[in-house]
């Protein structure tokens, strides 16, 4: 009898190979959510920045092809970080005290050395050679992935007051470390943030941090009452303090339009005169120069005003979903580690996206904060979606449970 031949499996090459997945789950949906939230974050800066780019550079894809270049290569970036074999995100358990140490001494390097440099009044960035960035978003990356080892570290400890109060202690230093030496107050308050979010999830007396997170709120509002009582008898703090002259702007832009209220009030015309569904892609008026640096921090109101409020709902949805296939990896993650750093970046989304779009509305003063994958800023784009790679990783390890009958 002839032997039967043994059927071969086929085997995988090249890129095949490296998409084979290991145990049968790898979150796509947070794949396309962030390559469809980049694409439309590209097609709007070009809307935006189209006119400004050709009075300013004689190009009006300027903006529009420095970004999509490094848009590219984060894409590449982050699916290599979370598919490689060689990258586990165990790896940063080790690694993240050197993220830290690292970023401390570039955000020195912004404040002491001659290698930072001022752009648009702010001595926020580090120019090495060719390369120019902004030192903060590393701090970012370095919270994410140093506050879960230190968490770990400490084992029980965290449940005690005076646990807590390290871990406390070092997000409030860097937070206050990146504002003194990057000129940069809200990526130290979101740093700051991200600290206390992450403790909320680990200490046990969850009612004292409520507590105090209330009582800053009231101490929020009774400061704006305050304000609004100086301005009622004529005090003039706009002179004394760009902090405060700020908080004049939020409480009345209009009163306030030709000493730093011009720019708000210009993004509250635009997303008044977009109307529910806009005035269509590329017809903004306000991005022709009376929103400036529309492209940045303001480019929620150009998609209010092109695409109207159903456009920023749509926008909002995208980041809601995103943020539930983060929420989904961080339930569900393989050990305590992975389930921490993916919900400190869910954290950081979550409050640049907030903050952002408040500040866009004029219910907070404003901060600078630009909306995660749309504004511009190849820094920004570069480490959110490294951050992306380490949630991918993360979910990669996920262990599927077969269904028994």
């Amino acid at each position: 009898m002839a032997k039967a031949k043994k059927s071969k499996k086929p085997k995988k090459r090249g890129w095949l190979k490296w998409l084979a997945l290991d145990n049968g789950y790898y979150d796509f949906n947070l794949v396309a959510v962030v390559i469809l939230l980049t694409c439309f974050g590209l097609v709007m800066l070009y809307s935006t920045s189209a006119y400004v780019a050709e009075q300013d550079m004689g190009n009006d894809m300027w903006y529009f092809q420095k970004q999509a270049l490094i848009s590219a290569v984060s894409i590449v970036l982050a699916l290599v970080i979370s598919r490689s074999r060689k990258f586990d995100y165990h790896m940063l358990y080790y690694l993240s005290m050197a993220i830290l140490v690292v970023s401390v001494i570039l955000m020195f390097m912004v404040k002491y050395t001659p290698f930072g440099i001022t752009v648009n009044g702010a001595r926020r960035w580090l120019k090495i050679g060719p390369i120019q960035f902004q030192p903060s978003e590393i701090a970012k990356i370095a919270a994410v992935t140093y506050i879960p080892c230190m968490v770990m570290k400490m084992g029980r400890k965290i449940q005690t007051w005076k646990g807590a109060l390290q871990v406390f202690l070092l997000g409030l230093v860097l937070g206050l470390i990146t504002y003194r030496w990057t000129e940069n107050l809200s990526t130290g308050l979101i740093i700051g943030a991200i600290t206390v979010l992450m403790l909320f999830m680990v200490y046990p007396k969850s009612k004292v941090l409520i507590g105090i997170a209330i009582g800053l709120c009231v101490l929020f509002v009774a400061g704006r009452f305050l304000l609004q009582s100086m301005m009622a008898s004529g005090g003039n703090l706009s002179e004394s303090s760009f902090r405060i002259n700020r908080v004049l702007v939020w409480l009345d832009p209009e009163q306030y339009s030709q000493n730093g209220g011009y720019q708000i009030m210009q993004a509250l015309y635009a997303i008044g005169s977009g109307g529910f569904f806009g005035k269509g892609l590329g017809n903004s008026v306000q991005k022709l120069g009376p929103v400036p640096e529309a492209q940045n921090d303001m480019i929620f109101s150009i998609v209010c005003e092109e695409l109207g409020v159903f456009g920023g709902l749509i926008v909002l949805a995208l980041f809601g979903y995103l943020l539930y296939r983060l929420f989904f990896i961080a339930q569900n993650a393989p050990d305590f580690y992975g389930s921490m750093i993916v919900s400190g970046i869910f954290f950081h989304i979550a409050l640049q996206v907030i903050l952002n779009v408040c500040v866009v509305l004029n219910w907070i003063p404003t901060t600078g904060i630009t909306l995660p994958f749309v504004s511009y800023g190849g820094t920004s784009i570069l480490f959110l979606m490294i951050e992306m790679g380490i949630a991918l990783s993360v979910s990669r390890q996920i262990k599927l449970r077969e269904q028994t009958r």
